[in-house]
Formats: structure tokens, C-alpha cells, sequence
């Protein structure tokens, strides 16, 4: 099979097609023919060992897929060849064929394409899970979404305006903004590019704390980091919740005498590690998620398609924050 190869530490440059041998499934796993495999932020991270995952070399990127099983464990009762699955692999998804563990593995919704299926399951599934279980989102309640139009951040500002909260949206350019705004967000914030000064993140947080109300805002959903974290957090309601999604702008400093003044929470999102410890709870999501793309309010935004030999520029485009909504690696 064909798959897209890190054989040594570095960036999306440094990936190659290469011919590899089809893995075999053990007892208690699936193989998936890939058809889609969405790029997600980690996926620049582990190329270069920045991640809390360090697959033993040579490896694929790519930890989300979608596809038909082509072949099952001897241990596997709840799928069978033929069947069209979402899958969590970890990486190993930017190749033609992938094994991973059966519970890992979502049934497909029959009329969801594969690319959408691909986009799916790691950006909603981070964001209701932020929304839902760590600030208890409630309707009415003021959101602000930074990175409002990346995978996350989008997936955010649809799971908000389906919770009934009021939605605002930051991102770095006034496109961004628009695209966040025709998902359903009710007012955006450009932020500006690159650091902020003191009188920069002061400016900032004012015009968070006027888009939002005069409260501020409930619950800030952060999946940008950097110096953009402390501007939001001076504009915080009280008792508000700051979620800790992401760091594409750097892991940031922030003072706690913030916390204490604000009577706020700071709340650490980690996913996959929920997913993990707390499966029902995680499969209890999925569903009520799968309704909400079934009733049509949330919709994964694909906003390129790239072929395998292609998946390192998808990459790139990623990592420099050019992507709006999701990218995703098609398999023919």
C-alpha cells in the first residue's frame, strides 16, 4: 500500500510517499481502507516530537479517518468487512490502509460523505465535550470563540448556537470572521497578528468585553493560546469559564491573580484522554452529535481536499494557520 512516511524528525517537508506493507489486525482490531483522513493540529506536532505521542519511526500521520473495513480480528463482534466507519487512529491514517483498536471505531452515517466524515469526529467531539461536560455551556450564556474559523473553533461557534448560547467569534482576519458568522456566530472580533504589547492586549480585551455584553463573556473557548489567552481572560464574566483547548500561537502566561478576581474557572481540555477514561460518557456525545448533523445544525466545513502524495502541504497550510474549517487527505 501507499502511505505518506515521517522516517525522521522534522517538518511536513520532510515526509515522503512510500510503498509499505498492508498492517494486519490483531485480535481485538479493525483494518479500515481509507477513503478521507482529516488533518488536525496534532498531526504538526508529532512529525516533529512535540507531541504527547512519539510513534516509534517510520510512521504516518493522520489520527482520524474514514473508510470501509476490509478486515476484522478474530476478538471483533461489533463490525464486520463492508462496513463504512469513522475511526480515531492516533496516526497511521495518511496511508491507503490502517488498523486500530474495534472501539475506536464509530458506525458511518449512511448519507454522510467521506470527506465530512473524516472533518467529523475530532473537531465536534473536542468541542462538545469543551462545551458540554468541562463549562456546562447553558442556553443563553454569552461564548467567545478564538480561532472562531479553524476545525475547532468552527465546530465551537455551531455547538454554541445549537446550545442556545450567543456566540462570538475572533479570528485574525475579517474573512474568518465572515465564515464564523455564516455558521451561526452573532458578532466577531479581528484580533491582530503576531505579539501584543501591552496597550495592544488591553485594546483586545475591550473589544472582547464589548462584543460579548456587559458582563463578558460566560465561557471563552480558547484554541489559539499565545498572548491572545490574557486579553481574553480580562474580559471573562464572573464566574466564568476559560477553556484551555489549544496553543497554535505559543503556551501562554497567564497570571492567576486574573482567576481569583474574575471568580472564574481556567479548565483544561484533553479530549482523547476523555474519550479514553470515560467511553460511555464519550459514545453518549457521538450519538447526541449525530443527531445534531442529522437534524443539519452543525456541518463540517471542508475547505480543501488534497491527494495523498499532497497530505505534507496539507499539513503546512495548517500549521500556518491558512486553513479555515477543515482540510482533508483524500485516498482513491
Amino acid at each position: 500500500m501507499k502511505a505518506i512516511v515521517s522516517n525522521a524528525v522534522g517538518g511536513p517537508n520532510t515526509l515522503v510517499l512510500e510503498d509499505l506493507a498492508e498492517p494486519q489486525p490483531a485480535d481485538d482490531e479493525v483494518r479500515v481502507r481509507v477513503h478521507a483522513c482529516g488533518v488536525n493540529y496534532p498531526d504538526t506536532l508529532i512529525i516533529e516530537d512535540k507531541y504527547q505521542f512519539k510513534p516509534e519511526r517510520p510512521f504516518s500521520p493522520g489520527g482520524e479517518v474514514a473508510g470501509v473495513v476490509d478486515a476484522i480480528g478474530s476478538n471483533v463482534n461489533d463490525f464486520k468487512v463492508g462496513d463504512k466507519v469513522i475511526a480515531l487512529v492516533g496516526w497511521g491514517g495518511m496511508a491507503e490502509k490502517v488498523v486500530t483498536k474495534a472501539f475506536k471505531c464509530l458506525p458511518m452515517p449512511p448519507d454522510m460523505p467521506y470527506d465530512e466524515a473524516a472533518a467529523f469526529i475530532f473537531t465536534y467531539g473536542t468541542s462538545y465535550y469543551s462545551l458540554k461536560q468541562r463549562a456546562a455551556l447553558q442556553a443563553g450564556e454569552s461564548l467567545l470563540v478564538l480561532g472562531a474559523a479553524g476545525g475547532v473553533g468552527l465546530a465551537a461557534v455551531e455547538l454554541g448556537v445549537a446550545m442556545g448560547a450567543k456566540v462570538v467569534a475572533a479570528a485574525s482576519s475579517q474573512e474568518k470572521i465572515d465564515l464564523a458568522i455564516k455558521h451561526g456566530a452573532s458578532a466577531g472580533v479581528v484580533y491582530p497578528t503576531g505579539s501584543l504589547d501591552k496597550a495592544a492586549a488591553k485594546s483586545l480585551s475591550n473589544e472582547f468585553k464589548q462584543a460579548c455584553g456587559k458582563g463578558g463573556a460566560d465561557v471563552i473557548y480558547d484554541a489559539v493560546g499565545g498572548d491572545y489567552a490574557e486579553a481574553a481572560l480580562r474580559a471573562i464574566a464572573w464566574k466564568g469559564r476559560f477553556l484551555v483547548v489549544g496553543f497554535p500561537a505559543g503556551i501562554p502566561s497567564i497570571p492567576l491573580n486574573l482567576a481569583l478576581l474574575k471568580g472564574c474557572q481556567i479548565v483544561g481540555v484533553f479530549w482523547g484522554s476523555f474519550a479514553e477514561r470515560e467511553p460511555d460518557e464519550n459514545k453518549n456525545n457521538g450519538a447526541e452529535m449525530f443527531e445534531l448533523y442529522a437534524s443539519k445544525k452543525i456541518r463540517p466545513y471542508v475547505s480543501a481536499r488534497y491527494p495523498l502524495d499532497q497530505a505534507g502541504q496539507a499539513i503546512t497550510d495548517l500549521a500556518e494557520r491558512r486553513a479555515m474549517g477543515k482540510v482533508v487527505v483524500t485516498i482513491d
